[in-house]
């Protein structure tokens, strides 16, 4: 075979060959770097002042930066769809002064309800512990801490057990920031989930694994930081 027939077959072979490996980038995910597929990356805490030993590095396929994507959480979460419910107590902006406010009602397909609250803020001002607002509408409280399993590790959140008459409560939150820094001038993110208990939720312990439910919807791994 002529010499550039032979360099012709080898330059076509070459090409060919880096075309297969172009569409397998294309059309094969598994193919692409960890860091492509890895979503967004948070730190957590149960305290919004001081890093505690609860702090975990989230993984999430879900942006809670501080800005317009904070509201862009999807309506549909696995088994629960949800509808937004604007918060009609102006005290809430009066007194928090939030620069986001997110509040969603969440239902399963077997009737459940998980409430999700997101309060999105630059200042200090906009965050205290939840049971400061039930202690002060005479609801009885006990706070405690839980771990919520992921599908990888786990995120750590402050509990409360509120009780008023027949009402019972069980909220469950934690802090966000972009990174280990926790800089409030980069955005604090308050992720805060109640569930009634009363009719098809019986008792905490269920309410508990309904909420850890939800937020492995939200959250896939939860390390050290």
């Amino acid at each position: 075979m002529p010499r550039d027939s032979i360099r012709y077959l080898v330059a076509l072979g070459l090409l060919v060959a880096a075309l297969g490996v172009a569409a397998g980038v294309v059309w094969l995910p598994g193919l692409r770097r960890p860091a492509e597929v890895a979503g967004h990356t948070f730190a957590s805490d149960i305290d919004n002042w001081k890093q505690t030993d609860l702090a975990r590095t989230l993984r999430t396929p879900y942006d809670f930066t501080l800005g317009p994507s904070l509201s862009e959480l999807p309506l549909q979460l696995g088994r629960w769809q949800g509808q937004d419910v604007p918060q009609t107590n102006i005290e809430v902006f009066i007194l928090l002064e939030p620069e986001q406010y997110l509040q969603r009602r969440y239902e399963d397909d077997a009737g459940h309800t998980v409430w999700l609250s997101v309060i999105g803020s630059r200042k200090s001002k906009s965050f205290h512990p939840p049971q400061i607002c039930y202690s002060a509408d005479n609801w009885r409280t006990e706070v405690s801490s839980t771990a919520l399993a992921l599908k990888q590790g786990e995120v750590n959140a402050l509990q409360v057990e509120a009780t008023k008459g027949d009402e019972h409560h069980l909220v469950l939150y934690f802090y966000l920031w972009p990174d280990a820094t926790r800089d409030p001038a980069a955005g604090t993110v308050l992720f805060k989930l109640t569930v009634p208990i009363y009719g098809a939720v019986e008792n905490a312990t269920q309410a508990l694994t309904l909420a850890q439910d939800f937020a492995g919807q939200v959250f896939s791994a939860g390390v050290l930081p």
